[in-house]
């Protein structure tokens, strides 16, 4: 039955071309990150170009985003973990600075620490996590030795509970921005690099022209 909406939905787009963007709606899928934070200016700033073209957006962890776009439910991905797929066309469209963020200070964080610290993190298949965990290997650190306190299933609700003081988390500062500016957390000394925002596509599918100013909007915008 999605497959069966998917087409019509995409030939419904489809048919909008003829209209040089007048009509259509385009159907977007992001990571929580990207879809709370950073893609709204950018879709606000579409709107005000093309406003008669609807935009959707759903939201999911980048595994279930990838898998939204190569069903076609979405016709764009945006998300920020990695995706290995044949079938999808990705692209770097932002970078994301994360933070190592806690309650309490802590003068010096070592490998023993990472291992002892109560840790709320998101759930599998988000890209949150699983670019902390790629920082983690790196470091020669299984992540399953982390002592988990919490997982949860949104970066607001990380955050909330890091504020509570149940324990460590690892967050993309445009998350922890706002609690780190009032003093509700404080940035602990870890260094965690930022992170790419990527682009996905399905290779064999039509390029809609929606799509392609929205893509085009973007890269315009990037620093």
């Amino acid at each position: 039955a999605r497959a069966v909406v998917a087409r019509a939905a995409h030939a419904e787009m489809m048919l909008a071309e003829f209209g040089g963007l007048e009509r259509g709606t385009l159907r977007l899928v992001a990571s929580q990150t990207i879809a709370s934070y950073w893609l709204p200016g950018k879709l606000a700033a579409f709107n005000a170009m093309y406003p008669k073209i609807a935009v959707e957006l759903a939201i999911d962890n980048t595994e279930g985003a990838a898998m939204q776009v190569l069903s076609g439910a979405a016709e764009l991905g945006f998300v920020e973990g990695t995706i290995d797929d044949p079938a999808l066309a990705h692209w770097v469209v932002g970078h994301d600075p994360m933070v190592l963020v806690g309650r309490e200070r802590v003068t010096n964080i070592d490998d023993a620490w990472l291992r002892e610290a109560r840790w709320i993190v998101r759930e599998q298949g988000s890209g949150t996590r699983s670019t902390f965990e790629e920082v983690l290997q790196a470091r020669h650190i299984d992540p399953a030795q982390l002592a988990i306190s919490m997982t949860l299933p949104s970066n607001e609700a990380v955050r909330t509970a890091v504020e509570a003081g149940a324990g460590v988390a690892a967050l993309s500062r445009l998350v922890v921005g706002r609690a780190l500016g009032n003093g509700d957390l404080v940035e602990l000394p870890f260094d965690v690099p930022d992170r790419p925002f990527h682009a996905l596509r399905h290779k064999e599918r039509y390029r809609t022209r929606a799509a392609d100013a929205l893509t085009d909007l973007i890269k315009e915008q990037r620093p």
